[in-house]
């Protein structure tokens, strides 16, 4: 028989769909408070959310006759017509999230709009409204969930550990925090301040202020714009890399977002500037036309689906690729003097430390004696929170929060200024010589530069070897014998779907009878051995990758330029140093040779004179 089901049991049916934990809840409120104009929003869980979830904001408020509406299904604000669906630029929509916790939790709402002389209190039991009053309040929002599932204890055994779901929230607000960088957050959990950022538009302090394992020093800001698309942020140097991707963040139009789309597009711009299984530090905020992106494709809306995919890897490669190409990017040989009693390995390397980001010289900032030097780890450590890396002298340690009482500001005092785009210019170099005949020597104003010889000489030929595989005209050279190649007939069947591909790098190939083709003409860059295995494993693999014919061909021009670039000990005469400086110059990316290995690295001039003391 089939009946309807009475509202009790299909709004706890609706409501699993958008609460599956406790961070459904925080996340709704959050958004919520965001879209209400909020620029201060408090958060305060227990027991990881699971008893107790406060979210207070200083928003527009809820008009008293209209509280009650908020906590029906499909009751919104933010939309009236399907039109609207196709703009949205709001975190919420569908009016689901506030009866869908009320539906599974007990509730509090306490609200004041500023035009009203007075605020409105709700308490509401499983959906049900228990009580409805008057009462003095600020402007803005609280509101208060306790007794998660209470009414459907069959889900709380999904629920995972205190510890678990308090990360969770953690990793989210964290999130947040960055995407609205002119917002207050304030993190509370079990009546300790994780975190409070200022609010004040500076987007490194936030990170700062969030993430305790970022160094300022090895971030720099990436700001670029064309055609609409708009994207800024900071993202780590070839210095400073992690061995998973979990230190990547993206935003689109302010809302956190998992996307291969942005992903590829990181990938790229990193290419060749890390070893393999490294990736870099990524917080990347982007603002694209509402029109162009569809956000209801997932409930937690967590995923958005481009128009155009491939123009928005695109732009993301060419603005990490800008950012990569400037002066703060360039790998600094001061951490490598610290760490010579130390095993060097590849992953040492390039943990360096840049000149820190602020406004007066080094020299004239660091010349307070040894005795008065305030250690930044030493500092920290005296903070009571530990995700406040940005601060200059010790601050008095906060109470442990109670309830509301722990919304007090203690605000860390140290400035960290957000560095400026300055692209690197090889023409302010000035060559002073050779060392092992390896490595060549050169200064600018107030740097000392080492230029790996044999790195440089590969980036060389290695772009040189690309501009000729992806030329119109491909070089090719003839075989005397022509190489005779077998393949399963399934695979002949589709020979049209590999036959032009491999024709496009530089092999004339033909049909030589069922099953079999022959190969007249091989690109000038393989030789006969390569060209056979190439096409070989193309062949074997054409169906399960269509980005193979790049991957194989990369790894052949890299090899390639590694063997005919100058070798370290091969003595350059000043012309073939000159020439190479300036041929590097002209690489698309000059800063790393084909394997991610630096071509050249960099020491401070203040950095020289603190090794011998003298500042």
């Amino acid at each position: 028989m089939i009946r309807l089901l009475d509202k009790s049991v299909s709004d706890k049916i609706a409501a699993g769909e958008v609460i599956e934990r406790p961070i459904s809840i925080v996340k709704e409120l959050v958004e919520n408070a965001l879209d209400a104009g909020a620029d201060s929003v408090v958060i305060e869980i227990k027991n990881g959310g699971k008893s107790y979830i406060r979210v207070t904001d200083n928003g527009c408020g809820i008009p008293p006759e209209e509280a009650e509406t908020a906590f029906l299904r499909h009751a919104t604000s933010k939309i009236e017509t399907a039109l609207d669906l196709d703009a949205i630029d709001t975190l919420g929509f569908r009016g689901e999230a506030l009866a869908s916790i009320a539906a599974v939790t007990r509730t509090e709402l306490v609200t004041k709009t500023a035009d009203s002389k007075t605020g409105v209190r709700l308490v509401l039991h499983g959906g049900s409204v228990i009580a409805s009053e008057q009462t003095g309040c600020p402007d803005g929002t609280t509101i208060v969930v306790t007794d998660l599932f209470y009414n459907t204890p069959a889900r709380l055994k999904f629920m995972k550990s205190a510890s678990a779901e308090s990360g969770l929230i953690i990793d989210f607000i964290s999130q947040m925090a960055l995407a609205y960088k002119n917002v207050k957050f304030r993190l509370i959990n079990n009546g300790k301040i994780l975190f409070s950022t200022l609010g004040d538009g500076n987007r490194l302090n936030t990170i700062l202020r969030v993430y305790s394992d970022v160094d300022a020093r090895n971030m720099v800001p990436v700001s670029f714009s064309e055609g609409g698309l708009e994207v800024e942020g900071y993202i780590s140097t070839p210095a400073f890399s992690k061995t998973t991707r979990g230190s990547q963040i993206y935003f689109v139009n302010g809302r956190v977002v998992s996307s291969k789309v942005i992903e590829r597009g990181v990938t790229a711009g990193y290419k060749e500037r890390l070893f393999e299984g490294r990736y870099p530090v990524v917080y990347l905020f982007l603002r694209v036309d509402p029109h162009t992106i569809d956000v209801n494709i997932h409930p937690n809306k967590r995923e958005v689906r481009f128009d155009e995919e491939y123009m928005i890897t695109d732009f993301i490669s060419r603005a990490i690729k800008a950012a990569l190409a400037t002066k703060d990017a360039v790998v600094d040989a001061g951490n490598l003097f610290k760490d010579l009693d130390k095993k060097i390995t590849p992953s040492k390397v390039y943990e360096r430390v840049f000149e820190p980001f602020r406004e007066k010289e080094p020299d004239k900032a660091e010349k307070e004696s040894e005795d008065k030097q305030v250690d930044i780890k030493q500092l920290l450590s005296s903070i009571d929170n530990p995700a406040h890396p940005a601060t200059s002298k010790p601050v008095e340690k906060p109470m442990p929060a109670e309830e509301h009482k722990a919304d007090v500001t203690h605000e860390p005092v140290l400035e960290i200024y957000e560095p400026q785009l300055k692209p690197f210019d090889f023409r302010d170099l000035e060559v002073t010589g050779v060392i092992f005949d390896t490595y060549i020597t050169a200064v600018d104003g107030s740097n000392f530069y080492l230029i790996d010889q044999h790195a440089a000489h590969e980036r060389i030929f290695y772009e040189k070897l690309v501009g000729e595989y992806e030329s119109s005209e491909k070089a090719r050279q003839p075989l005397l014998i022509p190489l005779i190649i077998n393949v399963s007939l399934s695979i002949s069947e589709n020979r049209f779907d590999w036959l032009d591909a491999l024709t496009k790098m530089g092999f004339t190939i033909s049909e030589f009878g069922p099953g079999t083709f022959r190969i007249t003409e091989i690109p000038m860059f393989m030789e006969l051995g390569e060209a056979e295995d190439f096409v070989n494993e193309f062949i074997e693999n054409m169906s399960s990758s269509t980005n193979l014919s790049n991957r194989v061909v990369i790894d052949k021009l890299i090899m390639m330029s590694c063997k005919a670039a100058v070798k370290a000990n091969d003595r350059l005469s000043p012309e073939e140093i000159k020439a190479l400086i300036s041929d590097l110059s002209a690489c698309i990316n000059p800063f790393s040779c084909p394997h991610g290995r630096p071509t050249f690295i960099r020491l401070t001039r203040y950095e020289i004179e603190k090794m011998f003391k003298r500042v």
